[in-house]
């Protein structure tokens, strides 16, 4: 059995490659903690000339520039204490073997960009978010969940006091850092191995804090670029109608090269007052009752709508073929906490898209989702074997 899957330009098995493209690569990721109702996210159809489903309508101007995957997830369960896993492949719980903890996509991205940029990412998010990215120490990286912050930080200048007090901060806690690591070597000798590896853990936790230190150091007096929307200062409210403003500061980030990795988290609890609706939470517990389900599904097409805009602003400013667009979510089906068969698109990154996907459904064939987070990571220009629970990369030769 084979499948016609994107082409990644990084694998040579299985996929048709593109010409190289002299932009840099980005990469952006949207994580739902609800998820979307299978029957309406998933296409009935599969392959390019797929019917698009009725929540998905909304892309439909730009069906050719994503691909909708069936089938794909973690093996994780747990329900709302596993969608956290969703750009991991693994739960917080279940990481103490693996070497990079549950650390998430978009970070290893993030490494790999180290100091060409401003942010080596942005995680944003309304409210609380839904625990989605995760640094290689397996420490939770919260979201930004102000806007007007998120302005600032991307084209407000402090003032020459602040970047005074800045740099002395940095300088403080740079020397803090070379203490702990000067006491943990002389340690290092007399601990056995188990607490030998928990000490490389904390030095590598330590080695990525002073990474980024010195990266706010370099970029500390460079200008940031002008913003071309006016100022942000209302940022107070946070409801579902902040997400098309949070969207837009994302693209901008991207555009204005203030980062090339970017994250946005949709909680399981935010207000939908102008959707006339009931709470969100509530209406992923439908139980397949009508009225609910109407309700919940027009939460869903808002979200999609949404990110339909987003692939327009990347498209209108140039960038969606430099930049991979990841929507889903940790959690399959919310109304019955799955974690199975997870909604996922993969949109932009000048791939060749297929339309819907269905990937093998039975148990003893069915791929792993980190295998895509892998191919992923590798278009990114990450030279990796393995990530996550991954078994491979997301090829045909995978697959049958």
């Amino acid at each position: 059995m084979a499948l016609a899957l994107p082409a990644f330009e990084s694998l040579n098995v299985g996929f048709a490659a593109t010409a190289p493209k002299a932009d840099p690569r980005r990469l952006l990721c949207i994580g739902n903690h609800l998820g979307f109702w299978p029957e309406g996210f998933f296409p009935k159809t599969n392959g390019r000339e797929f019917t698009l489903s009725k929540t998905l309508a909304p892309l439909q101007a730009y069906r050719q520039d994503f691909t909708v995957f069936s089938h794909l997830d973690h093996d994780a369960k747990g329900g709302h204490g596993a969608v956290h896993s969703f750009l991991t492949g693994v739960k917080k719980e279940e990481s103490a073997g693996f070497p990079e903890k549950n650390i998430s996509i978009d970070q290893v991205a993030a490494e790999h960009v180290g100091s060409a940029t401003r942010y080596p990412s942005i995680t944003a998010g309304l409210a609380e978010g839904t625990d989605m990215c995760w640094n290689r120490a397996g420490v939770r990286i919260p979201p930004v969940n102000n806007p007007a912050r998120l302005f600032d930080a991307l084209f407000v200048e402090a003032s020459a006091g602040a970047k005074v007090a800045e740099r002395e901060r940095l300088s403080h806690r740079a020397s803090v850092l070379d203490a702990l690591r000067e006491s943990a070597k002389h340690l290092g000798g007399n601990l056995d191995a188990a607490d030998r590896s928990k000490l490389d853990q904390y030095l590598t936790s330590v080695r990525d804090v002073e990474r980024r230190l010195q990266m706010s150091e370099a970029w500390l007096g460079r200008p940031k670029p002008k913003s071309p929307i006016n100022a942000i200062t209302d940022a107070e409210r946070l409801q579902i109608e902040e997400m098309p403003l949070f969207l837009d500061l994302m693209a901008l980030a991207l555009q204005t090269d203030s980062t090339r990795v970017a994250t946005f988290e949709v909680p399981l609890q935010f207000h939908t007052t102008d959707l006339n609706v009931g709470g969100y939470h509530g209406l992923s517990h439908h139980s397949k009752q009508e009225g609910l389900l109407t309700q919940l599904q027009i939460v869903e097409k808002y979200l999609i709508t949404q990110f339909a805009h987003l692939l327009g602003k990347l498209k209108e400013a140039g960038l969606l073929d430099s930049t991979l667009v990841v929507i889903g979510s940790g959690m399959g089906n919310g109304s019955t906490h799955s974690n199975r068969n997870l909604p996922v698109i993969l949109a932009g990154g000048g791939l060749q898209h297929q339309g819907h996907v269905v990937c093998p459904a039975e148990e003893r064939k069915r791929i792993q989702l980190s295998n895509l987070w892998l191919s992923s990571l590798q278009w990114f220009g990450v030279e990796r074997e393995r990530f996550g629970r991954s078994t491979g990369t997301f090829s045909p030769m995978k697959i049958g």
